[in-house]
């Protein structure tokens, strides 16, 4: 489910994007790393719903979420062209290339300020160190060099505006939703590393070539194949909420 509902999606060309202009494993992590928080919150989100709603009713509701999912999608896929897909890349790509455009921006302002800042630091230490000042030790030097490599690695740029475009691009989406359904009537265990499993490998697919493949792929087609999983699991959700009844 998770797989035919991203296939194409704007997480996918975020990823797919972001993949092209700076190193793949980068911003795989930070795609995975904000798609598996947002499948862990929302699969906590379903398991706590049975506490409050009893579970047969849980089951009709999913049942209900997925069949007007598999209609939306329906309807938007007969509706579909291939100017539609190109429409939605050329936008994201639009708007991470203002983001970046304005980061660029912040950057050389805060640059600025930073080597003003810095010729004053030299000047100071010039000072102390013709007074007697002491020298930090080699190894020390070796240590922090690494840890602030490990920090700008985690907290780079890069990093953070892809977990932030995830993040935001999948909140509300039909993978969010539907996770939230399945956790709500199954174990919530499962449904997480299943989720977590179907973004990694279309995460994983759009860093490699995701550009290439939603340029070629028909999202017409994964669109109403997606139309088609959905209204499966509505008759399973169904068929559950009958027999539990």
């Amino acid at each position: 489910m998770i797989v035919v509902s991203e296939i194409g999606d704007k997480t996918f060309l975020i990823a797919a994007i972001m993949a092209m202009k700076h190193p793949r494993l980068l911003v795989f992590s930070a795609a995975i790393s904000a798609l598996a928080v947002m499948t862990f919150l929302s699969a906590a989100f379903g398991h706590a719903v049975p506490n409050l709603i009893p579970r047969t009713y849980t089951n009709y509701l999913a049942a209900i979420l997925f069949f007007c999912f598999g209609i939306r999608m329906f309807y938007d896929g007969y509706h579909m062209t291939e100017e539609d897909a190109k429409h939605e890349l050329e936008e994201v790509t639009q708007e991470l290339q203002d983001k970046e455009d304005l980061e660029m921006l912040q950057r050389a302002e805060a640059g600025s300020a930073a080597d003003a800042e810095a010729n004053m630091d030299e000047n100071s230490q010039d000072k102390s160190g013709l007074v007697g000042g002491s020298s930090i030790p080699h190894s020390k030097k070796k240590e922090v060099s690494g840890l602030v490599n490990l920090f700008q690695l985690l907290f780079s740029p890069v990093f953070v505006q892809t977990f932030v475009m995830t993040f935001l691009a999948e909140w509300g989406d039909r993978s969010q939703i539907a996770t939230i359904a399945l956790a709500a009537a199954h174990n919530m265990v499962w449904v997480s590393i299943g989720g977590v499993f179907g973004h990694s490998l279309c995460t994983g697919v759009a860093v490699i070539g995701g550009r290439m493949l939603a340029s070629r792929i028909s999202v017409r087609t994964v669109t109403l194949a997606g139309a088609v999983v959905f209204e499966i699991f509505a008759v399973v959700s169904l068929y559950e909420a009958i027999y539990d009844a």
